[in-house]
């Protein structure tokens, strides 16, 4: 009941209150994993459904490997994957040492912001510079992902991590991003989006309301 009171108390007074890991104690687990399953598309539910679908998914969701794509697409828009490459509205190319699909409009996104070759053939509109590149792809991850460190999103693109939190500091400053303790199991300070952090309590006062309520 104590957490489930907590939990709707605005986040700036539950640091006063019980410091720094203040959420490690209260967000629920289970909570996380199904709102991480959401943005990721992992639900059976939102898996993508046809060709319009998949080309969609890959550019909400960003670069993804073939088995990523697998996990949220059912069988007939996997198969229209060779179709997407075939009609250059998907491309493979090479990050963080392995093959990911990207789509084509944001090649020239991927080369200024990780020096990635795109393929020969592309229109010379995705080409076009992008302005603060690594930016754009650190924001879509915090978008699409719940509170992970600084280290994950680094790895995720092939980075160190001091190329990264630079600019994890300056969406923090835009309010954009949210530090601080969020995983149950963490050990370390974590990144949130506020939208991603409030749909997470919702979810978690929910569930601790539930347990509560016999």
């Amino acid at each position: 009941e104590r957490r489930a009171q907590a939990l709707t108390l605005d986040r700036n007074l539950l640091r006063d209150l019980l410091g720094h890991a203040e959420l490690r104690e209260l967000l629920d687990l289970e909570a996380i994993d199904e709102v991480f399953e959401e943005l990721q598309a992992l639900n059976e539910d939102s898996h993508a459904a046809h060709e319009d679908a998949l080309h969609d998914l890959v550019r909400r969701l960003g670069d993804l490997r073939t088995d990523e794509i697998q996990k949220r697409s059912t069988g007939e828009a996997f198969e229209a994957l060779s179709d997407l490459e075939a009609s250059r509205r998907l491309v493979e190319v090479r990050i963080a040492g392995e093959s990911r699909w990207i789509v084509s409009e944001e090649a020239g996104l991927y080369r200024d912001a990780l020096g990635v070759v795109p393929p020969p053939g592309l229109p010379t509109a995705y080409l076009n510079e992008s302005t603060r590149p690594l930016e754009q792809l650190v924001t879509r991850f915090a978008r699409t992902h719940t509170p992970f460190t600084t280290s994950e999103v680094a790895q995720r693109y092939g980075l160190r991590a001091q190329q990264v939190e630079p600019i994890l500091r300056r969406l923090q400053e835009k309010r954009y991003l949210e530090s601080g303790a969020f995983l149950p199991n963490g050990q370390e300070s974590e990144w949130c989006t506020p939208e991603i952090l409030r749909r997470i309590r919702r979810r978690s006062l929910a569930k601790l309301r539930g347990a509560v309520e016999p």
